[in-house]
């Protein structure tokens, strides 16, 4: 195949691709990039790949490497953040390192030691949240633990996930230890061997800050070029997605998905659904209602809160991510805000849909 002319258009490139999305498609296609002739044909720029092609490109059994100019979109490891199990072990780390760290700074500071280059009030111009991740478990490995905490808190609620499903697949609430037969099978829990698929298990959030008496979650899109040093972006745009149903904590609508599941493939399915505007609200609105209802300062604080959840969760990842200067990633962040703005991460996605339900979507997305 003949490659456009570097030289000449600099902006220009060759671009290939295994999401055959109209989101991909027309976004190359606007800004003049060419697709490759065929899937066989390995001379192109920017591979927007799905993860399993990155697992086989990055595969050091097949001796393949990338040429000098070639990006892809996913990092060797991107795993270590958008799998639900990694992510939470990985913040919890770091938390903890970072805890320690400014112990020992004030430590030294009030012990009259100098003053090192970084005090311990200005570690990061981002002040890292006391918690920002609700408790969490791994099953079946954490599952004694989990039973001790449970015992603790026995009117807590907690929502199981699969660690590698995605779009509600899988996930359940559970207010009762006998609720996670649905997980094991009916197997007993102590019996690892014969459970279908790891899982974590989390404390629900159960005071969820409500728009019209509805459960919302947030999708905030953040691109990383670079873990050492960090570099990310964060997109401007963003988008509210709703439950159909009215939210209620009552144990009766525990299986209620419509009520606790914010995921567009599980709310589609509701008969109430809104096709024209998909239950999406862009975070724009959102940050008006805060502002309309609690103060410009409370809509200026939750804003600095999210941007620190997200630059500490990056950096939580930022010592075990495999720095390829040849990968970038396009993150879906799912955020959570309780009823005092305090935001929660709930996951993150490496892939995040680019499927579109409303035209806002596509233009969002485009």
């Amino acid at each position: 195949m003949r490659r456009v002319d570097r030289g000449a258009s600099p902006e220009f490139g060759v671009f290939k691709t295994d999401f055959d999305k109209q989101v991909i498609l027309r976004s190359f296609e606007r800004r003049g990039w060419q697709r490759v002739r065929s899937e066989d044909d390995e001379d192109w720029d920017l591979y927007w790949a799905s993860v399993h092609t990155v697992r086989s490109i990055f595969n050091p059994e097949n001796g393949r490497r990338l040429l000098e100019h070639q990006i892809i979109n996913h990092y060797p490891n991107h795993y270590e953040l958008t799998r639900k199990d990694l992510m939470a072990r990985n913040i919890k780390r770091y938390r903890k390192d970072r805890e320690r760290q400014v112990e020992q700074l004030s430590n030294m500071e009030a012990a009259g030691f100098p003053q090192p280059a970084v005090s311990s009030a200005a570690i990061d111009e981002h002040e890292m949240p006391a918690d920002w991740v609700p408790t969490t478990f791994a099953l079946p490995s954490d599952y004694a633990i989990f039973v001790e905490e449970f015992r603790r808190h026995p009117n807590a609620t907690w929502i199981a996930k699969p660690t590698g499903q995605a779009q509600g697949r899988g996930i359940f609430l559970v207010s009762k230890l006998n609720q996670l037969k649905k997980w094991s099978g009916g197997q007993k829990p102590f019996n690892q061997s014969l459970f279908r698929e790891p899982y974590i298990i989390s404390k629900y959030i159960n005071d969820p800050l409500l728009v019209g008496g509805k459960k919302f979650d947030l999708r905030v899109y953040v691109l990383v070029t670079n873990y050492r040093p960090l570099k990310a972006y964060l997109y401007r745009g963003g988008f509210c997605r709703f439950c159909v149903e009215q939210y209620s904590s009552n144990v009766a609508e525990i299986d209620n998905v419509f009520v606790h599941l914010t995921n567009v493939a599980v709310q589609k399915n509701a008969e109430d659904y809104n096709d024209r505007h998909g239950g999406k609200w862009d975070i724009h609105d959102l940050l008006l209602f805060v502002e309309g209802t609690r103060g410009a300062v409370a809509r200026d604080k939750l804003m600095t809160e999210m941007e620190a959840v997200l630059v500490h969760s990056l950096k939580a990842v930022q010592g075990v991510m495999i720095n390829d200067r040849h990968c970038f990633e396009m993150y879906g962040f799912d955020i959570l805000l309780d009823a005092s703005l305090k935001p929660w991460l709930l996951e993150v996605n490496a892939s995040p849909s680019l499927s579109t339900t409303t035209d806002a979507d596509r233009i969002l997305k485009t």
